[in-house]
C-alpha cells in the first residue's frame, strides 16, 4: 500500500509544489517555510529583509495598484512603477483626441503637472495577522444555519470587527481591515492597509512602446514591450490619505526600493512580490473540464466577436479608438488567455496529472481508513455535472449581454415605476430628478451609439448561436413574436423608440414621464430580461452547489495533509492577497529543437517594426536613439540595449506591476506576462514551461531618460550599480 502511495505521489509531481520556485507563497510563513530552499537557490539577503512583522522591509514598498495590479514605490517622494497596461484606464482617463496620450504618451515634467487620476487608489499592506485560532473560536459560538460562516464575507467583517475592538485597535480614515478565507476555509489571515486615494499621472510611454506587438504578442514570448507606466502618491502634510487636493503633497514614505543597473544571467535566482488574482490549483479534473468547456469557451468565441466589430470601428475614428481602448484591451487580454489555456490543458494532459493527484489522496484516505476524501470527491463531481447547463448558460449571459453591452448599463427605473404608480406628485418629482442625473451620467458614458448599436446586433446573434432557442432568456419572446426573431430589428428598435436609445428620446419623456411607456420600453424590458436570466441560472447553481464550499474545504484540507505527509511546503490559492514567488532567470524550450532565450533587446523591436500595422509601429525618436545607439549607462557590457527577460516564477493575474528582485533584493524588472506555454499555470504549474515576462528596469529608465527626456525622475531613484 505504503508503495502505491509513493508511485501516485510521485506521477503527480508536476502539478504539487516539488520544486521550490512552485508557489504564491504567504508572507508569513517564508522564514519557516522558505527561507532555507531560496538560499539554496541563491537568496544573499535574510529572508526577514523581505518581510518582517515588527520593522520596516522589501514588502513595505510593494503596493496593491488599483485594486486589480501591483506596483512599487521606487522613491521616497512615493512614485510608483506599475504597468502601462495597468495604468491604462487612467492614461485613458485623460485623453482625447486633442491630447491623445494613448497615442503620443505623457510625462509630467514638474510636479503642477502630474495628473489626478479619479478612482485610482494605492493600498498598502501594513500588517498581516494569522487569526485561525481566533476565527475557529467564533465559529464555534455563533450560530451558522447555513454551515458557511467560515467563507461568508459579510460573518467575517464581523469577526474582523470583533478581533479588532478586542485588541484595542481603531482604524483612522484611509485605513481598513480585511479578514480572508484561505486553503478553501481551513485558514484565515486578517490584513490591515493604508490606501491612498489621491494618485497622479506621472509618465506614460506611447502605446507604440508601451503596448508594442499588442494582441499579436499578448501572452507569447519573446517580447519588446516598454510595459511601464509612473504614478504618484499624495497626501495630507502629515502623510495621511485624503482625498484629491491641490494641497496635498507627495507622500514621504517609510521604504522605497534601491534599482539595480547590474542585470542578469541566465539561472540566476530571482523573486518577485504581488497581489496575484486567482488561480485554481486544488481542482479536481471534472472541475478543469468544466471550466474548459464553460468560461474558457465562452470567453473564446463571445469576445472574439465583439472584438472584431470593436476593432473595425477603433480603426476608423481616433474618438471611438480612444473611448473603448481600455474597454478592448481588457476583453482581449482574456480572450486570449482562455485560448491558450485550453490548448495548454489538452497538450501538456493537466487532466491525466489531475486524476494521478486525486487518486493519490483518495488512496491514502483508504490507507487511513478515512472517508471523508471519498465522499468530498464524489460530492464535487456529482456538483459539477449537475451545475454544468447552469453554467454555461450563465457565462453565455455574462459574455455576450453584461459585460459586452455597454448600453445595458442603463438607469435603473424601479423608483420612479413606484413613485409613478403612487401618483404622489412629491414622490414623482423626486425619482423624477434622480432619474434625470442618472440619465447624464449614462449617456455621456456612451457617446458613440453607432458603435453600440452594431456590439449589440453582433452579441444577440452570438448569444443565439449557442444557446438553444427553448433556452433563451425571455426578451427573445418578444423578438421571436414582435420582431420575427429578427434581432437586427430589435436592436434597432432599442435605439430608435427606448427612452435610453437617444438624448431626445429620454427628453422627451422626463418632460411628462407616463408609466406605460416605461414598463413597455425595450430597453429596459432587455435589461430585466438579462437580469432574470442571471437570477435563474444563479438560482439553477444554488441548488447544485449547496455542499460544495463544504466539499471543497475537506477536499483542500486532505491535499494539505497530503503534501505534508510527503515532505512538501503548501500554499494557498491566490485571493487577490500578499504573495511572493521565487525562482531564476531561465530560458526554455517550448518545442523540438526550438529555444527561447531568457532576454530580448532592443534590435529585436526594430525586426518586428512594421509601419502599416498599428501594432508594431515603431516611434521615429526611438530609432534614432537605436542608430546612433544613444543608450547612456543601461546598454549591455556588449553595446545592445535590453528591453525584456524571463522568470521561472510562479505568476498569474494581478501580479501585473509587480517588482521582479535579484538576489540582493534590488529591482530589476516589472512583470507584465506570462508565456502563452505557461497558461495552463492558473490550475497547473509546469516548471518546465511556464515563464513570467518582465520589463527589464534598464529599458524603462532609458525610455524616461533618453527617450521622454525626464531626466528629472531619474534623479529621484536610488540606482546602484
Amino acid at each position: 500500500m505504503k508503495k502505491l502511495l509513493l508511485a501516485l505521489l510521485l506521477a503527480t509531481t508536476s502539478a504539487l509544489p516539488s520544486l521550490a520556485d512552485e508557489g504564491m507563497w504567504m508572507l508569513t510563513d517564508l522564514r519557516q517555510q522558505n527561507a532555507v530552499a531560496m538560499q539554496e537557490l541563491g537568496l544573499l539577503i535574510p529572508v526577514d529583509s523581505i518581510y518582517n512583522p515588527d520593522c520596516l522591509a522589501l514588502k513595505d514598498a510593494v503596493v496593491h495598484f488599483g485594486g486589480g495590479c501591483t506596483g512599487e514605490v521606487i522613491s521616497a517622494e512615493g512614485l510608483v512603477l506599475t504597468n502601462h497596461h495597468c495604468g491604462y484606464g487612467a492614461i485613458q482617463q485623460h485623453s482625447s483626441v486633442e491630447h491623445d496620450y494613448l497615442t503620443d504618451g505623457f510625462w509630467a515634467m514638474n510636479r503642477k503637472k502630474e495628473l489626478p487620476c479619479k478612482g485610482l487608489t494605492v493600498t498598502f499592506i501594513d500588517r498581516i495577522l494569522d487569526v485561525s485560532d481566533y476565527v475557529q473560536t467564533q465559529l464555534k459560538v455563533d450560530a451558522d444555519p447555513q454551515g458557511t460562516n467560515y467563507l461568508s464575507p459579510k460573518y467575517l467583517a464581523k469577526v474582523c470587527q470583533r478581533f479588532l475592538d478586542e485588541q484595542g485597535i481603531v482604524l483612522a480614515p484611509g485605513h481598513k481591515a480585511e479578514l480572508k478565507a484561505f486553503y478553501g476555509g481551513n485558514r484565515h489571515y486578517l490584513f490591515l492597509k493604508t490606501v491612498y486615494s489621491d494618485i497622479r499621472m506621472v509618465g506614460a510611454p506611447p502605446s507604440s512602446i508601451g503596448k508594442f506587438g499588442a494582441d499579436t504578442d499578448n501572452w507569447m514570448w519573446p517580447r519588446h514591450t516598454g510595459d511601464f507606466s509612473l504614478f504618484r502618491i499624495y497626501a495630507d502634510k502629515d502623510g495621511n490619505p485624503v482625498p484629491y487636493a491641490e494641497s496635498n503633497v507627495p507622500l514621504r514614505v517609510k521604504k522605497h526600493l534601491k534599482i539595480s543597473l547590474t542585470g542578469y544571467r541566465e539561472g540566476d535566482f530571482a523573486f518577485v512580490m504581488g497581489f496575484p488574482g486567482r488561480n485554481w490549483r486544488y481542482m479536481i479534473a471534472d472541475e478543469v473540464e468544466e471550466r474548459m468547456q464553460t468560461t474558457n469557451f465562452m470567453r473564446h468565441h463571445v469576445r472574439d466577436a465583439r472584438q472584431r466589430v470593436l476593432m473595425e470601428q477603433m480603426l476608423k475614428d481616433d474618438g471611438v479608438r480612444i473611448h473603448y481602448a481600455s474597454k478592448y484591451a481588457s476583453s482581449a487580454n482574456y480572450w486570449k488567455n482562455a485560448i491558450g489555456m485550453n490548448e495548454g490543458l489538452i497538450r501538456l494532459g493537466v487532466l491525466d496529472t489531475k486524476r494521478a493527484q486525486q487518486e493519490a489522496l483518495l488512496q491514502r484516505g483508504r490507507q487511513l481508513g478515512d472517508t471523508s476524501y471519498q465522499a468530498a470527491f464524489d460530492r464535487i463531481r456529482a456538483i459539477v455535472a449537475q451545475r454544468r447547463p447552469a453554467l454555461y448558460h450563465q457565462q453565455a449571459i455574462q459574455e455576450a449581454l453584461v459585460t459586452a453591452l455597454d448600453f445595458m448599463r442603463i438607469p435603473n427605473t424601479a423608483a420612479l415605476v413606484t413613485a409613478l404608480k403612487s401618483k404622489d406628485k412629491a414622490r414623482i418629482q423626486a425619482a423624477t430628478d434622480s432619474l434625470r442625473t442618472a440619465a447624464d451620467r449614462y449617456f455621456a458614458s456612451i457617446p458613440y451609439p453607432e458603435v453600440e448599436k452594431l456590439v449589440g446586433k453582433e452579441m444577440l446573434r452570438t448569444y443565439a448561436r449557442y444557446i438553444p432557442q427553448e433556452q433563451r432568456i425571455g426578451i427573445f419572446q418578444v423578438i421571436d413574436k414582435r420582431f420575427k426573431g429578427d434581432t437586427d430589428k430589435f436592436i434597432d428598435a432599442c435605439f430608435e423608440y427606448s427612452i435610453f436609445g437617444s438624448r431626445e428620446n429620454f427628453d422627451k419623456f422626463i418632460h411628462k414621464p407616463k408609466l406605460y411607456k416605461l414598463t413597455s420600453d425595450w430597453m429596459v424590458l432587455f435589461k430585466y430580461s438579462i437580469t432574470d436570466g442571471l437570477l435563474q441560472t444563479a438560482i439553477a447553481m444554488m441548488d447544485a452547489n449547496r455542499d460544495y464550499s463544504l466539499a471543497h474545504k475537506t477536499w483542500v484540507k486532505g491535499m494539505m495533509d497530503l503534501r505534508q505527509a510527503s515532505g512538501q511546503a503548501i500554499y494557498p490559492d491566490a485571493n487577490s492577497t500578499l504573495r511572493l514567488t521565487y525562482g531564476k532567470v531561465a530560458s526554455y524550450e517550448p518545442a523540438d529543437g526550438v529555444v527561447n532565450d531568457y532576454y530580448t533587446t532592443l534590435e529585436g523591436v526594430m525586426q518586428k517594426e512594421d509601419p502599416n500595422n498599428w501594432e508594431f509601429v515603431v516611434p521615429d525618436k526611438l530609432k534614432q536613439l537605436y542608430q546612433a545607439k544613444d543608450f547612456g549607462r543601461y546598454a549591455l557590457t556588449d553595446g545592445r540595449m535590453p528591453v525584456c527577460f524571463i522568470v521561472d516564477t510562479d505568476n498569474t493575474g494581478g501580479n501585473s506591476g509587480s517588482p521582479v528582485f535579484n538576489a540582493r533584493g534590488e529591482l530589476i524588472g516589472t512583470a507584465f506576462d506570462r508565456n502563452y506555454e505557461g497558461l495552463t499555470g492558473d490550475i497547473a504549474f509546469r516548471p518546465a514551461s511556464q515563464r513570467a515576462a518582465c520589463v527589464d528596469i534598464r529599458y524603462t529608465l532609458f525610455i524616461i531618460e533618453k527617450y521622454a527626456g525626464a531626466s528629472h525622475l531619474i534623479d529621484e531613484l536610488s540606482i546602484v550599480p
